[in-house]
């Protein structure tokens, strides 16, 4: 097969997983993004050789049934293009509960390590917040936290609490998804990024560990931020850099 046109731009792309659409498998979501790219007519470059494939390159993406507001990727293209456009027309193109928030054109370097940290918030459906709080007290002063969780190479054990740099039950700013009056604690945590990686599910499965804590509905969880882990313990968008340039 003949050679293909050269990347000339880089576009790094903010996406989020909404409402149902947070059920949507990271396999599902490239499928239906490369159906957007061919609707909104992106010039999407491709890799050489007997079977192209599209030039995007995702950086951690969310596990399967957890929302997000801050996913990310980026794809290299044959032609410039204005990135306010493309997104309007890729976010046209896909689903609702698949929003691209945002668009920039790639500065230096790798957006995966601008990435070491996710922030993520925990909605405890029917747990007393003082219930959780107690909880996370106990996760907090444990050396160690072993989890068991299975992974393509079977069934893992491995510390769940070194990765956490902070958990806290945290004060409500508005009412929790899908509210019903009932009592709902809110976790805030923010986990590094580790091999092999932390989740969301494998905190709730030490906090069972340590406290006993089981929530009797599924617990929702949302993805506020990913970037780069700050002394402060603050994490910086990996497009700031992109932005000023």
């Amino acid at each position: 097969m003949g050679g293909q046109a050269p990347v000339v731009q880089r576009i790094r792309i903010r996406y989020a997983k909404r409402g149902p659409l947070r059920f949507t498998s990271h396999r599902d979501f490239a499928r239906a993004f490369e159906r957007a790219l061919r609707r909104a007519a992106v010039p999407i470059a491709f890799s050489q050789g007997f079977t192209p494939h599209p030039k995007i390159s995702y950086a951690s993406a969310a596990p399967t049934g957890v929302g997000s507001e801050a996913e990310y990727l980026e794809i290299g293209l044959q032609r410039e293009v204005d990135p306010e456009q493309m997104r309007a027309a890729l976010d046209a193109a896909l689903s609702p509960g698949l929003d691209v928030l945002e668009a920039v054109v790639a500065g230096e370097g790798s957006l995966a390590d601008r990435i070491d940290a996710s922030r993520w918030r925990l909605e405890l459906p029917e747990v007393d917040p003082a219930v959780a709080a107690a909880a996370v007290k106990s996760f907090l002063e444990a050396g160690e936290v072993q989890v068991e969780r299975m992974t393509k190479q079977g069934r893992r054990s491995f510390d769940a609490r070194s990765a956490v740099t902070h958990i806290a039950v945290t004060e409500q700013s508005g009412p929790p998804s899908g509210a019903d009056g009932a009592p709902c604690a809110i976790i805030d945590l923010v986990v590094r990024q580790v091999t092999p990686a932390v989740r969301p599910d494998d905190v709730l499965s030490g906090l069972r560990v340590v406290a006993g804590l089981e929530p009797p509905v599924p617990p929702r969880v949302i993805r506020l931020a990913q970037g780069t882990l700050t002394a402060q313990g603050e994490i910086v968008d990996p497009l700031d850099a992109d932005r000023e340039d």
